[in-house]
């Protein structure tokens, strides 16, 4: 497996960085490689990315989820084996520190190389970039989903879920 972690500031509220970053949909807009994630219900998405002229199809399990503070998720289809965790740290109330981790098993000795010479931390550290310059262009997201997902819970736990009883809520982006 090889570990990424990362980090940013952004020049936005804890509440807007999360929200943003709970619509799945969005991430093509900023993430390198991402050509489409479609929302299959609250705990689970279908990326397809292409990265080096190689398309991917996998499907994304959330497996903790709680508002504010981290969504942890992981690989349960396709090619591609990953886990990971995102947090969210208020600095103050308009800032907002972002880590993301993720193990990821390279498939192939394309991928192998590439994770040896530092090329998916590059790669996520752009991301990150992207999504700081995407947050902070918008001043606002783009929607927000504040259920809360346990570790364990099968039926997706979303207690929350009356305060935006859908991940892609209107709202003045991610």
């Amino acid at each position: 497996m090889s570990k990424v972690e990362q980090t940013i500031d952004v020049d936005v509220p804890l509440r807007n960085a999360y929200n943003q970053w709970t619509q799945f949909e969005e991430f093509p807009q900023f993430m390198e490689g991402v050509e489409d994630v479609r929302q299959l219900d609250d705990r689970h998405c279908h990326w397809r990315t292409r990265v080096a002229g190689v398309t991917r199809e996998f499907d994304t399990e959330i497996v903790d989820q709680l508002p504010d503070e981290r969504i942890s998720w992981r690989t349960v289809g396709g090619d591609v084996r990953q886990k990971g965790v995102v947090s969210f740290q208020p600095l103050d109330e308009a800032h907002t520190r972002i880590r993301l981790a993720m193990d990821v098993e390279p498939d192939g000795m394309a991928e192998k190389a590439a994770g040896a010479v530092g090329v998916l931390d590059r790669r996520v550290k752009g991301d990150l970039k992207r999504f700081k310059g995407f947050i902070e262009e918008h001043a606002h997201e783009t929607g927000g989903w504040r259920g809360r997902i346990r570790p364990g819970d099968s039926a997706g736990g979303t207690e929350d879920a009356a305060v935006a009883p859908e991940r892609k809520a209107p709202g003045p982006m991610m």
